[in-house]
């Protein structure tokens, strides 16, 4: 079976919670250690994978949890956003 880049139901809501916490990508990816790019690349919901070294400084940089962060399209969790 060919690798799709479309082929999972993860929703990626990094643009929500930067917002709610008044913080620029910029801003976190300083915190984080990251680059702006690959930031960018899962807040546009293009990643292929996250380490979760990378998710846990995220989360504990934005003070929330992954769930916060991503969803599985279709869940009730995302149908009561």
């Amino acid at each position: 079976m060919p690798d799709d880049d479309d082929d999972h139901a993860i929703e990626v809501h990094l643009d929500r919670v930067l917002r709610e916490r008044g913080m620029t990508l910029a801003e976190l990816a300083s915190r984080v250690g990251v680059t702006n790019v690959n930031l960018s690349i899962l807040k546009n919901g293009r990643a292929r994978a996250i380490r979760f070294t990378t998710l846990t400084r995220i989360c504990e940089a934005l003070g929330c949890q992954p769930g916060d962060l991503l969803t599985l399209r279709g869940t009730e969790d995302e149908q009561r956003r």
